[in-house]
């Protein structure tokens, strides 16, 4: 068995090397490819602080993405303080005693136990056990930092959702139900899908207004989606995905619904009457149109 190791959360154009390594590696030895992974994340587990973190792919998104990337076999172990108690060479002899491991995979800064070792160290430990180690190299992002998923969420939090596409690989998208909304969108001719999150762990991008693609009732569509708090029609402090889907009007309540962000247009504005919103609603779609034009062979082939 050859085996990774990792979170691997939003399987970034980093993670992809190592498991095109690891689907080869395993190929060329007649073997099967494994990844060991973990749930929940390991930070919600250790540090109180992190009980907020959102993660870029849920459980299932993270599974199907490794499956269609070739790997035969995908393990979740629950992570626990118990778990992470295990030294390196404590977790490595359980992947050899448990799960028939012969060769691991290593990336340029995997870590896999409590001792803290770093890469190197965790080479020589796999080797003195036996294993046959594969070294992975940094992957780096355009501006030449290392790919890495903390950097793709601070720039999906900043609304930056194309440079987060750059590092991942592919356009970042929330999965949900749409739920009942206070309808304001339709008085002024914008109707709204308000989406609830099937994974309330799931990160949203930061407050604005942005193009999208968006996913519903069998049909592959385009639209312009705000976050945020809507502060020209509410005073709360709830904040709502909600999505205009262009040459659309059909009734969609507690039906699936996928939002895939393309562009940002701009950040949440409050306006002082629902006139000054329709007329910037104008606007944005107008925007949002005009990057179709302009890019409609390229959308085209995304909405197949």
């Amino acid at each position: 068995m050859v085996v990774a190791t990792g979170f691997f959360d939003g399987v970034h154009v980093g993670h992809r090397l190592v498991i095109q390594q690891l689907v080869e590696a395993a190929a060329v030895r007649g073997d099967e490819s494994t990844v060991m992974t973990f749930w929940p994340h390991p930070r919600n587990v250790l540090q109180k602080e992190a009980r907020t973190l959102r993660l870029l792919t849920t459980l299932a998104e993270k599974k199907q993405m490794l499956l269609d990337l070739g790997v035969d076999h995908i393990e979740v172990l629950p992570f626990t303080k118990d778990f992470s108690a295990m030294t390196t060479e404590q977790y490595l002899r359980m992947l050899m005693e448990n799960y028939g491991a012969k060769t691991v995979l290593l990336g340029y800064d995997n870590r896999v136990g409590s001792d803290a070792l770093d890469s190197d160290q965790v080479a020589r430990t796999a080797e003195s056990l036996g294993l046959e180690v594969i070294r992975t190299d940094m992957v780096p992002s355009a501006h030449g930092h290392a790919v890495s998923s903390t950097k793709i969420r601070q720039q999906l939090e900043a609304g930056d959702v194309q440079g987060a596409a750059s590092m991942l690989g592919y356009d970042y998208s929330l999965h949900g139900v749409v739920v009942a909304g206070n309808r304001i969108g339709r008085t002024i001719g914008f109707p709204t899908a308000n989406m609830q999150l099937y994974e309330p762990l799931k990160l949203v991008p930061g407050n604005g207004v942005y193009f999208v693609k968006v996913e519903t009732v069998g049909r592959n569509l385009f639209g312009m989606c705000n976050i945020g708090h809507r502060p020209t029609v509410s005073s709360g402090n709830a904040r709502t995905i909600e999505t205009n889907i262009f040459g659309f009007d059909e009734d969609i309540y507690g039906l699936d619904i996928k939002v895939t962000f393309l562009q940002k247009i701009r950040d949440e504005v409050r306006f002082d009457t629902l006139e000054d919103l329709k007329t910037q609603l104008e606007h944005d779609r107008d925007v949002s149109l005009d990057v179709i034009a302009r890019n409609i062979e390229t959308l085209q082939s995304q909405k197949m």
